[in-house]
């Protein structure tokens, strides 16, 4: 394993491209070193198993050219940010050592969302622990950005919005590898779920004046050497 600037902590496979995926392949653009964590592997599923999950995820993978995707093994639908997944998380980590993390949004519907989120939150206090059998040397990474995967249909208000505009067509392509959740079984009929997807990254465009965007929430406040990237 070597270190990454952004790791993004998924809940399953397919959360890190429906909310933060525009934003990653925007860090490999600009020469950023980025991975993918899935706690679980999202099964079982209406139309999924393991085997089709796994060869989705790879897919996607490729789109994305991430530097480093693996899985906590994790059990779904039953996520539990307890001390066991927490000392797992941390131990991953210490050993990735990423600067920067995206994690879930923490108000959800979905349980496994709202355990992910907070487990996050301890596992980066956990990794800077001494005197302790976790793998690698303490780490603490930066900061923590909340992306949206969420089942609810609220509207928060960002911390700030990723222009994601040049890269629109390639999330909407790693989203859609994942057939089993997004297409297998759903209504053809427009508009379908993937042209909600977009349209949402349209409308958080919209309000930063560009085509495509993507929302984050900081609780620490985020600082700006200029502001010569604002758009």
């Amino acid at each position: 394993m070597s270190e990454l600037d952004y790791l993004a902590i998924a809940p399953h496979p397919d959360d890190a491209e429906l909310g933060v995926g525009g934003t990653i392949l925007t860090l490999r653009s600009q020469g950023a070193r980025v991975g993918v964590l899935d706690l679980t592997d999202g099964e079982p599923t209406p139309h999924g198993s393991r085997e089709i999950r796994r060869a989705e995820t790879e897919a996607a993978t490729q789109i994305l050219g991430l530097d480093w995707r693996g899985n906590l093994g994790l059990p779904n639908r039953s996520l539990v940010a307890d001390l066991e997944a927490r000392e797992r998380l941390a131990g991953m980590l210490r050993q990735l050592r990423p600067r920067y993390l995206f994690a879930p949004y923490w108000e959800d519907a979905h349980p496994d969302h709202v355990a992910a989120s907070a487990l996050v939150d301890a596992a980066r206090f956990w990794a800077k622990l001494t005197k302790t059998n976790m793998p690698g040397p303490p780490h603490y990474p930066e900061r923590i950005f909340y992306y949206f995967t969420v089942h609810l249909r609220i509207h928060p208000r960002p911390s700030f919005v990723v222009d994601i505009t040049s890269h629109i067509e390639a999330k909407m392509r790693a989203i859609a590898c994942y057939r089993s959740q997004f297409i297998e079984g759903r209504p053809t009929t427009p508009p379908t779920i993937l042209d909600d997807l977009r349209d949402r990254s349209r409308y958080w465009g919209w309000t930063i004046g560009v085509g495509f965007g993507e929302p984050f929430v900081s609780r620490e406040e985020v600082g700006l050497r200029s502001l010569r990237d604002l758009v």
